[in-house]
Parts: C-alpha cells; sequence; structure tokens
C-alpha cells in the first residue's frame, strides 16, 4: 500500500499544492498525484488497509499516482487541505465546518454516506464500562469524561453543545473532561479505565449489542478491538449531519468528475470498497453542498468564539 507520513508532507515543498492549477493540454501536468487525506482517530495499518482499495480504483481510472495520507488527528488533515496539498479526504462535519471557517474555498462536500434506513446523519454515543455502575447521564456527575478529538462533531463539538443547552458545564459537572487522541483511542482509555466515560459516533441503526451498524464502536468490534458487552451506552445526542467527502475546489474538472463519477456508483459498482470506506453498512454516497452542513458551521463557529 502506498502511503506516506502527512507530516512529511506538510514540512516539504509546497510548489505542487499551493499554486493555482491552471489550464494545460493535458490536466494531468498540473495534478502529477492525488492526495487523499486520512483523518486520525483509527490505527494507521487498519485505515491504510481500509482505504486501500479506494487508491487503487481512483489510481486506475485517473491515470496518475494516487498515495494515502494518513494523520495522527483531524487537525493534520485539515492543515492539510487549507495548506492545498492534498486533494481529498472523507471529514467529519465539524472538521468540514473548521476548514470552511479559515477558507470558505478550500474545498468542496460532494459526498455523505446514506444510513442503512437512508437518513444522512448519525448520532453521538456516550457510553462507560459495563462493569461500573455508571448508568445515564446523570450517574456521571463527578465522573471523568474523554473527548475524542477536538475537530470532531460527534467526539466534541454536538455532545458539549448539547450538555450546555441542557443546563451542564462540562467544566464543573465532570471531574475532568480531556482529549483521548481520537475515536478508537478514547475507547481504549476508558475500557483501560484512564476515563469512566468517552463518546464517539454510532449509526444508531440496528443493536447496541453489535456496535450499530456504522460507526467507530462497530468498525473496532469488526478490527478485533473491542468486545460490546464490555461497554454499555449511557446517552445519546440528537441526529448529527453525516461527514462529507470532500474534494479541493481547483483540481481539474475532468479530475473531478472522474472521481465523483466512480464515487456515484460505488456502491453498486465496489460495494466492498464502499463498505470498508464508510465505516460499516450504509446504502451509498448521496450528493450533497455546503447549505446541508450550514447549522454545524454555525455552531462550530458560536463554540470558537464562546472560547475567545
Amino acid at each position: 500500500m502506498k502511503s506516506t507520513s502527512l507530516a512529511a508532507l506538510l514540512v516539504a515543498s509546497t510548489a505542487l499544492g499551493t499554486l493555482p492549477l491552471s489550464a494545460s493540454a493535458d490536466w494531468r501536468d498540473d495534478l502529477p498525484v492525488f492526495r487523499i487525506g486520512l483523518l486520525g482517530g483509527e490505527n494507521e495499518a487498519d485505515r491504510l488497509r481500509n482505504n486501500d482499495c479506494l487508491r487503487v480504483a481512483l489510481e486506475e481510472r485517473l491515470g496518475i499516482p494516487v498515495e494515502l495520507f494518513p494523520a495522527p488527528d483531524y487537525a493534520g488533515v485539515m492543515q492539510g487541505l487549507l495548506a492545498g496539498q492534498l486533494e481529498y479526504a472523507s471529514l467529519g462535519a465539524s472538521a468540514y465546518a473548521g476548514i470552511y471557517l479559515q477558507d470558505p474555498d478550500a474545498v468542496e462536500p460532494i459526498f455523505v454516506s446514506a444510513e442503512a434506513d437512508g437518513s444522512l446523519g448519525y448520532y453521538a454515543a456516550m457510553y462507560a464500562r459495563a462493569d461500573s455502575d455508571i448508568q445515564s447521564l446523570e450517574d456521571m456527575q463527578g465522573h471523568s469524561l474523554a473527548y475524542a478529538d477536538p475537530n470532531s462533531a460527534s467526539g466534541y463539538l454536538i455532545p458539549r453543545a448539547e450538555l450546555k443547552m441542557a443546563g451542564i458545564d462540562d467544566d464543573t459537572y465532570f471531574s475532568r473532561t480531556g482529549f483521548g487522541g481520537g475515536h478508537e483511542q478514547a475507547v481504549i482509555s476508558v475500557l483501560n479505565e484512564q476515563y469512566d466515560a468517552g463518546v464517539t459516533w454510532v449509526s444508531g441503526q440496528g443493536e447496541a449489542s453489535d456496535g450499530f451498524t456504522r460507526g467507530n464502536l462497530r468498525r473496532m468490534i469488526d478490527n478485533g478491538l473491542l468486545d460490546m458487552s464490555d461497554l454499555r451506552i449511557i446517552w445519546m445526542s440528537s441526529l448529527i449531519p453525516n461527514g462529507p467527502l470532500v474534494i479541493r475546489q481547483n483540481i481539474p474538472q475532468e479530475a473531478r468528475d472522474i472521481v465523483t463519477d466512480y464515487l456515484a456508483d460505488q456502491i453498486d459498482n465496489d460495494p466492498t470498497c464502499y463498505q470498508a470506506i464508510s465505516f460499516g453498512e450504509g446504502q451509498g454516497w448521496v450528493e450533497v453542498d455546503h447549505v446541508f452542513f450550514e447549522g454545524v458551521v454555525q455552531m462550530r463557529r458560536d463554540e470558537l468564539e464562546g472560547s475567545r
């Protein structure tokens, strides 16, 4: 599998990524490589394995090398997209909002995955160890909470906002809060009793005992990293817009069309790859634009203004 450290990419020459892509006889002269950013939150080997089918499929269709760049956290991919050093990524809704607030012209959302029931959203779930006395959010008072990542919608932005709307100040309600370093890592920190509870993302479809049909818990079960009998779901958020697949706005139109045409029919023509890159069972990619995320953008704007 072809991959490169995103940190190395960001400190390398930026000549390819930061200059506008001008018209030429062959757009491949302007886009000699197509770079895909992989969000943190899952161990690097699994991310590379799950996304290698996408790399192969796009390389065949684009006719140029396609490289995968795993980042240790959400911020790494966001920085790569903003710097013009990545062409494509799958983001959470909050990460997309964070990019948009810094540069509305950097990337555009093109698809979100439809859940098993056809809905275009997912949920934040708060979980605790099954052997603890914590049965509900009310039982969490005075206990510690692990958020996943400061740029995650389900792992930070939405839970914190909904707690605030419910009159809960996370600075005083919990004994302490912190970041687990990603969704997978936060679950492990709870299992290892470093925190009493954590938050992550789930489809909300199917059985909680199976890790639902899609999401971080389901992926950890599939990878042999979690037995759901060890966890208890104690709170669920309201529906969150599914995170987008985004593409850099200034790439050549033909390259953009090749990517979007493949993804539009991926569930029918390449279902195994669809399931691998979409974190479980869904009904395929649905076209969206920025309007779909305006509520999350405003929520993130409010969060930023409140921290100043």
